[in-house]
């Protein structure tokens, strides 16, 4: 098995250092779960519409379909692993875990740290070690989240709030519904919507709303299909010159020129985020 497979494989882990920043950076949400094992640094994490501070070994645990965005420090150092949503052992939510047990954590980065090892040599039924590797994983976290004080308390108005907001932006960011279609659809005004995700995460309702679009517009814009214009549409946008100008002020580069750059590079991301 090629590299290349290697990284598509239904479980795969990668460094922070490996991982292309925009995929990261950018508010989105993912059909597979995701694990973010920080073993160096500060960074912070924003779920569900709400800020998280992250630090040496805290695990952070992301359910598929989930709103998040990472943004690790410079001097950061860590691995996220993603695997497919369904059966065995997963949480049923998020879980962040501050481990303070270094058999603990030496437990964690040894299971990663073996998975990237597999991937490396790519050797014979890659996919079932890897997946035999994320078991033992998923069965680390199990035992985690009952040896350590998970989150307790009810959620605040304003964290249930965004936590709805984080839900209908995954349903609907395809459509052309803005700021003011999701504030009605919540009971809110946009400028309690908006304010409210200032204060929760540093963004306005309209940045997430926007952050979700490019994800998603420079993830297809990594493939040769579809079209431009079919990408504007199926992202609600009423015009592709309207697609363009917006693809532009948030990169410096027209679609077209992006998607022509990924080509030259052979698929790697040579965006400015």
């Amino acid at each position: 098995m090629s590299a290349a497979a290697a990284m598509t494989a239904p479980v795969r882990v990668a460094s922070l250092g490996q991982l292309p920043g925009w995929q990261y950076r950018l508010l989105h949400d993912r059909p597979e779960h995701t694990l973010i094992w920080l073993t160096r640094g500060q960074g912070r994490a924003i779920v569900e519409g709400l800020r998280r501070g992250l630090g040496p070994h805290n695990a952070l645990f992301i359910p598929a379909g989930t709103l998040f965005a990472l943004e690790p420090g410079m001097q950061s150092l860590g691995l996220v692993m993603h695997c497919p949503a369904g059966g065995g052992l997963w949480p049923d939510g998020i879980r962040h875990l501050r481990v303070r047990e270094g058999s603990a954590q030496g437990e964690l980065t040894g299971l990663l740290d073996a998975m990237m090892r597999e991937q490396t040599q790519q050797r014979g039924l890659l996919t079932e070690a890897l997946a035999a590797h994320a078991s033992l994983v998923a069965v680390w976290l199990q035992r985690q989240g009952v040896a350590a004080a998970q989150e307790t308390g009810k959620p605040n108005a304003a964290q249930r709030l965004m936590r709805l907001y984080a839900g209908a932006l995954c349903a609907g960011f395809r459509s052309d519904r803005g700021v003011s279609d999701y504030a009605a659809a919540l009971g809110v005004t946009p400028t309690h919507l908006t304010r409210t995700a200032r204060t929760a995460c540093d963004r306005t309702a309209a940045a997430m709303l926007a952050e979700r679009k490019l994800h998603e517009a420079q993830r297809l814009l990594t493939q040769p299909d579809p079209p431009v214009n079919r990408i504007a549409e199926s992202l609600g946008f009423h015009s592709a010159p309207y697609f363009t100008r917006f693809i532009r002020s948030h990169t410096g580069h027209s679609p077209t020129e992006i998607r022509r750059g990924q080509r030259a590079a052979g698929g790697r991301p040579g965006l400015r985020h």
